[in-house]
């Protein structure tokens, strides 16, 4: 959506965006604009208003893509007392996607995770491949993940424009069930556009149809507000070095 933060500047590139999104063969998107990081403050009335303005241009300019207002929730120990201004991926609110800090995973966060279990909503981790606690101790998420907590991977940092570093722990997570859930997070067309299309082919050549579905359900799942599917999960173990004298 234009100019809510730092995605879009103008309509006119979020119509542009659209038209990507479009010929990726995307027909539903869930916006989510950042929401309490420390620079960005959107909320939820200001978002679902944007939403339903950006929905009628897309409707003027015979662009067949449904936008679903949400936010991507920076971590805060204060979401149980702001709860009545956070957006969820559907109208229940039944999941919440929150961002952790970059650097770290706060010792609350976990308390945190169930508080806001008992106000009725789950929350779903976004992009851990790139928050650089969770790089250095992958098991982390694997303790959400058991908890029954989920998480979204970004197809960026799959398809490697994140680096190699970022694309590798992308697959770790896959091949041990620890994300649920693909999205394009695409801001722009020039360094953060869409690759979902080229995110999900590899998942589907490197895991099999069976993980491509199960992703492609999951996303559809969070906007009914419905559960992700899960597959077996299992922890990250370092493999073993053999050294020769």
């Amino acid at each position: 959506m234009p100019g809510i933060d730092d995605g879009s500047p103008d309509l006119e590139h979020s119509l542009s965006l659209a038209r990507a999104a479009v010929d990726e063969g995307i027909t539903h998107i869930l916006a989510t604009p950042h929401h309490l990081d420390g620079v960005f403050v959107n909320h939820a009335d200001d978002v679902v208003k944007a939403t339903a303005a950006f929905q009628k241009q897309l409707k003027k300019n015979n662009l067949p893509l449904q936008v679903f207002p949400g936010q991507e929730i920076h971590l805060s120990g204060e979401l149980p007392e702001l709860y009545a201004d956070l957006l969820g991926t559907d109208e229940r609110k039944g999941f919440l996607m929150i961002e952790l800090p970059c650097d770290s995973v706060p010792m609350y966060t976990k308390r945190l995770f169930f508080e806001l279990r008992k106000l009725g909503t789950t929350p779903v981790i976004v992009h851990p491949e790139r928050n650089a606690a969770i790089q250095k101790e992958p098991n982390i998420l694997y303790d959400f993940i058991a908890n029954g907590f989920y998480a979204q991977l970004t197809a960026s940092s799959l398809v490697g424009l994140f680096g190699e570093k970022i694309e590798k722990i992308s697959r770790d997570f896959i091949e041990h069930g620890l994300v649920q859930i693909v999205a394009s997070d695409a801001h722009d067309l020039e360094k953060r556009q869409f690759v979902l299309r080229e995110a999900l082919v590899l998942i589907r050549d490197s895991y099999g149809s069976a993980a491509l579905e199960r992703f492609e359900q999951s996303a559809e799942n969070l906007l009914n507000g419905t559960g992700p599917l899960l597959s077996e999960i299992s922890e990250i173990r370092p493999k073993k070095r053999f050294f020769f004298f």
